[in-house]
């Protein structure tokens, strides 16, 4: 298990944004905002285990373990199918035939939504207030960004119609309007990097008016190569309490952060640092410059209750390999 330690400060400053003006806004959902899926890399990484520990013979269960735990580190962040093509990669590897990464991604879904069942229930029913199941302060600094003329942008890789589905039941959908974004079966492996490309581009944002806050080393190193500021989100998702989790920040320092946070307790030191002591909105865009891209329609998860109109342009794509 790794070290925790407290964050007297609660902020770590590895290079001060002086200069900047931030005008977009990235974050990462689960685990930087999201609790519900607290939890989720003990359920692949043991699924992957079980997939493989039938082929991989000359390896005992700890040793893929460990194997499967290194993989899944190195893709958080990733869409959820392209971290099943790793496992497939991984059957063929040992000498196994390997099924659809689809296949994969299904059952790891059932397994994920078996999880963390009693949770999403708990909050939609009431017995649970959605700020519970939100990483601590997450919500003050929300309320914080929403007043000034930012465009603030939601991106996962867990599927888009799930993330949807979430931010709606922790009231955290209406801060970023129609950029919410997820993975889907044919998009590209960062869903990410995506939406920054396309965001600074229609926007005509430069890369050092981009800030990211994350808790995966996915969208620390594609903010990074954008050229914008990253804050690692190195979460203690059980302890909170203002816990750094030292495996978190390790990585996401190798990864290029420039601050590092626990949580957004420290909200108020935080705006600060990031947009000065001066209150009122950024700077606006440029004349003509579009506030919103183009748009398109938003799935529904199964089982879910259909969003109200949430439209945005289509991302790029890239294929996932078909079906043998």
């Amino acid at each position: 298990m790794a070290e925790m330690r407290p964050a007297p400060a609660g902020i770590e400053i590895i290079r001060r944004p002086e200069g900047r003006r931030f005008r977009f806004v990235l974050f990462d959902f689960d685990g930087t905002l999201s609790l519900l899926r607290e939890g989720w890399q003990g359920v692949m990484i043991p699924m992957m285990v079980d997939v493989l520990e039938p082929i991989a013979t000359r390896l005992d269960r700890d040793a893929l373990m460990r194997l499967m735990t290194e993989d899944v580190e190195e893709t958080t962040g990733l869409a959820t199918i392209h971290q099943m093509m790793h496992l497939a990669k991984h059957v063929s590897e040992f000498g196994g035939t390997p099924r659809h990464p689809k296949a994969y991604k299904a059952e790891y879904l059932r397994r994920l939504l078996a999880h963390i069942k009693g949770r999403r229930e708990a909050v939609a029913s009431g017995q649970v207030d959605p700020d519970a199941m939100l990483l601590a302060g997450a919500r003050a600094f929300l309320e914080a960004l929403a007043r000034r003329d930012l465009v603030l942008c939601l991106a996962s890789g867990t599927d888009e119609p799930y993330v949807l589905e979430e931010a709606r039941l922790l009231k955290i959908d209406r801060y970023f309007g129609p950029h919410v974004y997820g993975a889907r079966d044919d998009c590209e492996a960062s869903i990410k990097s995506a939406v920054i490309g396309r965001m600074l581009a229609e926007n005509r944002i430069p890369g050092d008016e981009l800030l990211v806050l994350g808790d995966g080393f996915v969208e620390i190193t594609d903010c990074k190569e954008a050229g914008g500021y990253a804050v690692a989100v190195a979460s203690d998702e059980v302890a909170g309490g203002g816990c750094i989790n030292e495996w978190k920040r390790d990585r996401l320092l190798r990864a290029g952060a420039d601050m590092v946070i626990a949580d957004f307790m420290c909200r108020d030191e935080l705006v600060r640092l990031l947009f000065g002591s001066r209150g009122g909105p950024a700077p606006p865009p440029p004349p003509g410059a579009p506030s919103s891209p183009p748009r398109r329609a938003a799935a529904t998860a199964p089982g879910a209750t259909p969003a109200t109109d949430r439209r945005r342009a289509p991302l790029p794509l890239e294929k996932p390999p078909a079906p043998p």
